[in-house]
């Protein structure tokens, strides 16, 4: 019961990160070819994602650590929500703002995926 759990918490989270960084990847096509930015491209969504992220990250990964004592997937959780953090402060649209963002849910993802992984076994 517990890994049914903590496997969905991980998954669910996993498709949070794949719409963030479809977002991010889009916003970064859509702002370069169009020069727009519409609701979906505000940087309210990544405060918004953000929030969303925070606790299902923490909770899964912290729940999957308990099961599999592995920490590393604390360490690149915790590096992924701080990248995704720091993307908050820096200019929307800037280089940096979309690289902290793709790279912290690169590492977010990561972490997940590994707790899926090891919580398997």
């Amino acid at each position: 019961m517990t890994t049914r759990i903590s496997s969905w918490i991980d998954r669910s989270a996993l498709g949070l990160s794949g719409l963030c960084l479809l977002h991010c990847l889009a916003g970064a096509v859509l702002l370069s070819v169009l020069s727009v930015g519409g609701g979906l491209l505000s940087h309210t969504v990544h405060a918004w994602g953000l929030a969303l992220a925070l606790p299902l990250a923490a909770f899964g990964l912290w729940r999957g650590y308990r099961l599999h004592t592995r920490w590393q997937v604390i360490a690149l959780g915790t590096a992924g929500l701080t990248l995704m953090l720091t993307s908050l402060f820096v200019p929307h649209g800037a280089f940096l703002e979309i690289a902290s963002s793709v790279l912290g849910v690169g590492l977010l993802g990561t972490a997940h995926l590994l707790n899926l992984r090891w919580l398997a076994h």
